[in-house]
């Protein structure tokens, strides 16, 4: 794996399979961390994955702590409105983790605090009336931009 796709308390089942299906064709693993906001076997997410699930490197973790004390010793970036350098200012690595928060209140603040120096984010206009854009592009637009400093390995 060339990198890891994490999403916290994903809350809308298309984001999640259509991430899901982006995991599939570029080699990266996907984590879940719950509570979800769905059923792993809801239909609306199995559609949006569409026959790409079976070629997901799945984990589900049951909390964020969990997780955290699963990976401790891993790379990790949190994406985040709130975050302070942009994602293209840094050089990412392979196994680096990628974390992004449910698509209603981002992630916890304790958490960004705790890792201010690894808080991302993607520079979007200025107008509070738009929040941030959709989770889906927002961990392809990341996604992409790491691999392609990785060579796209493994990707024609």
């Amino acid at each position: 794996m060339s990198l890891d796709i994490v999403l916290v308390e994903p809350e809308i089942p298309p984001n999640t399979g259509n991430i899901a299906r982006s995991c599939a064709v570029t080699g990266c693993r996907l984590h879940l961390v719950e509570p979800l906001g769905f059923s792993i076997e809801e239909k609306a997410l199995r559609r949006a994955g569409l026959d790409y699930w079976p070629y997901v490197d799945l984990k589900v973790h049951d909390s964020l702590a969990a997780f955290m004390e699963k990976y401790e010793g891993r790379r990790k970036f949190f994406v985040s409105t709130k975050g302070k350098k942009r994602y293209t200012d840094v050089s990412f690595e392979k196994g680096d983790m990628l974390v992004f928060g449910k698509e209603t209140a981002g992630l916890p603040p304790d958490l960004l605090e705790e890792n201010r120096d690894m808080t991302l984010k993607i520079p979007m206009g200025k107008d509070t009336a738009l929040r941030s854009l959709n989770l889906a592009n927002s961990v392809n637009i990341v996604m992409f931009e790491a691999l392609r400093q990785l060579g796209f390995p493994g990707l024609e």
